[in-house]
């Protein structure tokens, strides 16, 4: 598959055009979320828009992978691009909200094959794994800088353009990436008539949605105790286990179990669900804080540098990979995830400008950029070639699992610390006890703070505050769960290893 080296160009843009779109959409789409309650008029489904696209990218993620491996990169990075260019196409004609949230799920589904197959097809045409290191640190630079800048982009393209450009750009820059691939890159496929694990993959996604959505409604829309929570766990509990029975006896798992006996499979796949948690609470929590707690006009402030120290972690952890073993990086960033969880665990409500940037800049290129590329390639380096789109495809799947259960547990205890805060300092400042339900949502200060009394906005400022450095507590606690794990995944290297595996390939 390695092509020539103007091929490489070619397909190496197209790709990240690609990632680029998918990444973006994940979020793009978070920050328009009035305009189109205002649009179709409805509220209670809005957040479906969301969780829809995560639901579908997530469940179908490590399915795409491994069909990739099985009938060629460039069959299956087509029909994803294609059906992500389809879903984005109906979502910017959509006329009602169900409409929406169907063609998201379109959406989402071609998604959950751009991300596993781009960094499959990196792997791939370089030979030189310290050149494929570099190129997954640019690549997973893109995933990361598209994350946080969704909901800039989305937000200037919805006020400036209206929300449905925010899908229908989707298209001329997928259509481009579509035929460039088409043109440029040469299929590889597996030489074995391939058995397709349809039970497997039925029961990948069942296991996948019900965890998901019980993690995306416990405290917020029913009780982590509610028979729907119970109901969602116990589903997802039982095919989870019938899931791993099938895949132990299966000829062609959809995921296969033997990965994890790897040290630096089953470590990375942690570390990257640790990850997860620290990403979504910052990017969830961060501009709450900017904007209702230190009272700054808009969350630029925080959301910038953490972008561009991002980008910077994750391409200067693609070329340190070939310096250090995969254990020493993976210990530093897992270091500064507790040093930065902690730092953002007791920061004071009338914090500087200057050390909110110090802090973004601290939490992008130490704790959540070296990952996004370091992940990447300790996969890639420790499993079999013919492994390797699925195996591409954990550290996303892992990373958007950790991501929804940090967001999730994070929002029960910011809200729960918020109303206990409020309901014990309500009678000082004056506030009703018929107002303390109203108060408590954590949204409010972001919306309406300027025509709250000064007092009572002080109060809630302060609140606030308390209850978010509360929240991080949790990213202190899963960093060190992520510190130990980089302990133990062995002492691999980017290019020992795979002089090991290609020589033992070749035998």
């Amino acid at each position: 598959m390695a092509g020539s080296g103007s091929n490489n160009k070619l397909i190496i843009l197209a790709m990240a055009l690609g990632l680029l779109m998918s990444s973006l959409d994940n979020t793009i789409v978070a920050s328009c979320i009035n305009k189109l309650s205002e649009d179709f008029n409805v509220f209670d489904k809005i957040s479906w828009v969301f969780t829809a696209y995560m639901l579908a990218a997530t469940s179908t993620m490590l399915v795409f992978g491994k069909m990739s491996d099985l009938f060629g990169r460039k069959m299956f990075y087509m029909i994803g691009i294609g059906m992500f260019l389809i879903g984005s196409a109906l979502c910017g004609v959509a006329q009602n909200v169900d409409q929406l949230i169907w063609f998201r799920i379109i959406q989402g589904i071609g998604s959950g094959a751009l991300f596993p197959i781009s960094f499959t097809i990196i792997y791939t045409i370089f030979k030189d794994p310290k050149d494929a290191a570099k190129m997954s640190g640019v690549f997973g630079a893109i995933f990361g800088l598209s994350s946080v800048a969704g909901p800039q982009l989305g937000s200037f393209i919805a006020e400036h353009l209206g929300w449905r450009w925010n899908f229908y750009i989707n298209v001329p820059i997928g259509l481009a990436s579509m035929i460039v691939l088409m043109i440029a890159l040469k299929e590889t496929r597996s030489e074995r008539k391939p058995k397709i694990d349809y039970l497997g993959t039925l029961f990948l996604i069942i296991t996948t949605v019900s965890l998901m959505l019980a993690l995306e409604w416990g405290g917020k829309d029913y009780a982590w105790s509610s028979w729907q929570e119970i109901s969602l766990f116990a589903t997802s509990a039982v095919i989870g286990t019938l899931f791993i029975l099938v895949e132990r006896r299966a000829a062609e798992p959809v995921l296969p179990l033997t990965l994890f006996k790897n040290k630096m499979v089953l470590g990375t796949s942690i570390i990257c669900f640790c990850q997860g948690v620290l990403m979504f609470s910052a990017i969830t929590y961060l501009p709450s804080f900017t904007v209702g707690v230190l009272g700054n006009s808009n969350s630029n402030g925080v959301l910038t540098p953490m972008m561009a120290s991002l980008i910077a972690g994750a391409i200067l952890f693609g070329y340190l990979q070939s310096k250090f073993t995969f254990r020493t990086l993976m210990l530093f960033s897992m270091l500064m995830t507790i040093v930065v969880a902690s730092l953002l665990s007791v920061v004071s409500t009338d914090a500087s400008s200057g050390y909110m940037i110090a802090l973004m800049i601290l939490l992008g290129i130490g704790a959540v950029g070296p990952l996004m590329s370091v992940a990447q390639s300790a996969i890639a380096a420790n499993v079999d070639p013919k492994y390797m789109g699925v195996s591409s495809s954990i550290v996303g799947f892992w990373r958007n699992i950790g991501g929804i259960l940090g967001a999730s547990i994070m929002a029960t205890i910011v809200n729960n610390n918020l109303y206990s805060l409020i309901t014990e300092g309500a009678a000082k400042v004056g506030i009703p006890n018929d107002k303390i339900s109203l108060l408590a949502n954590p949204e409010l200060l972001m919306r309406a703070g300027g025509t709250i009394d000064p007092q009572i906005r002080r109060f809630l400022q302060e609140a606030l505050g308390t209850a978010i450095n509360h929240g991080f507590i949790l990213s202190i606690c899963v960093g060190s769960i992520g510190l130990i794990t980089a302990m133990f995944v062995g002492a691999s290297r980017l290019d020992s290893t795979k002089r090991q595996q290609s020589s033992a390939s070749h035998v």
